[in-house]
């Protein structure tokens, strides 16, 4: 008895204190909601999402899926690329796909393509599902019309005999050519930058402008000084890397082994470089993505920021697949 009026003095006593502190109860209760996080504060909040992080068409053991990056921008999904695995992926991050409202494509390469028609797909199996844009270079359209044109008896039976929406309406794709605005809203600006992944001549770089943040995806692409300027002070830059050092292990693996080397010296960027871009840029983060080769488990971290931390001091973080930064 002694011990519960012991208790119960001493929880008076500690209300009491935090009336006096806070006010009163209401205040107190002011003063909580100024400590805890606002749901719709946090909902508002731009957000970046790593769904995959491995370089190249092959399915590895790595643990990494194929190419895709989202942006949640005001709780609204913006998914860039769409490699193998991405419908999963979003699901694996907490976000369902009747929420996929934007897709950006940043160049026709199946590891940033190959499940572009089949998440259009999968958001329209949804209980409810959403109208879907797209942006991308030329080929974006006929890849779209195909795809549709593949699943055209499978939709079709469909509409008539489970009387589902007709999937070719909720989609609207948006074709370019050239570097610039890509879209805008009331969110953020997205404008493309045109980078060099030859022989592929339409590839391209995405700036996300928010109002809280910027963040800045390269795509595929070799060493490339208009990205810097491109990126010039964003918050974040989400670059691809080539480990050189383990590149002659992967090619002997390979049947194309020469013309496979050429390649990739050709079309992607060393972590030196990617190093040089940051500084040149001036970006805050930096985060490595489309890691070339990604299935080798023998490189490490440290591995991956070496070559980086020659020539940019900022933060560096080596990219997971599912990881937020």
């Amino acid at each position: 008895m002694q011990s519960s009026r012991r208790r119960f003095l001493a929880g008076a006593a500690s209300f009491a204190v935090s009336c006096r502190v806070f006010g009163g109860i209401e205040d107190r209760g002011r003063a909580l909601r100024t400590i805890l996080p606002d749901a719709d504060q946090e909902k508002k909040r731009t957000r970046l999402i790593l769904l995959g992080t491995k370089g190249g068409p092959s399915v590895g053991n790595s643990g990494r899926s194929s190419p895709s990056t989202l942006i949640l921008i005001n709780d609204i999904p913006y998914v860039v690329d769409c490699g193998y695995g991405v419908s999963r992926q979003l699901i694996s991050a907490g976000i369902s796909l009747t929420r996929v409202r934007y897709i950006f494509i940043t160049h026709h390469h199946s590891d940033h393509n190959l499940e572009y028609g089949p998440l259009l797909y999968n958001a329209w199996t949804t209980p409810r599902p959403p109208a879907m844009d797209a942006y991308g270079p030329a080929g974006l359209r006929k890849l779209t019309r195909d795809f549709l044109d593949y699943q055209k008896f499978d939709i079709e039976t469909r509409i008539v005999d489970e009387g589902m929406t007709d999937l070719r309406r909720l989609i609207s794709v948006h074709e370019f050519e050239r570097a610039g605005l890509v879209m805008q809203n009331d969110d953020v600006k997205v404008t493309s930058c045109r980078v060099r992944h030859p022989p592929i001549t339409q590839s391209y770089a995405y700036r996300f402008d928010a109002k809280d943040r910027s963040i800045v995806i390269s795509g595929d692409t070799a060493y490339a000084p208009e990205l810097a300027d491109f990126a010039k002070n964003a918050d974040v830059l989400v670059h691809e890397a080539m480990y050189l050092p383990a590149i002659e292990n992967l090619i002997k693996q390979m049947t194309n082994a020469t013309r496979l080397r050429e390649h990739l010296l050709a079309s992607h960027t060393p972590t030196e470089d990617v190093g040089k871009i940051a500084a040149q840029a001036g970006v805050k983060t930096l985060v490595l993505t489309h890691l070339v080769p990604g299935d080798d488990p023998s490189i490490t971290d440290e591995q991956w920021l070496d070559g980086v931390r020659k020539h940019f001091k900022g933060r560096i973080i080596v990219g997971k697949d599912l990881m937020e930064i």
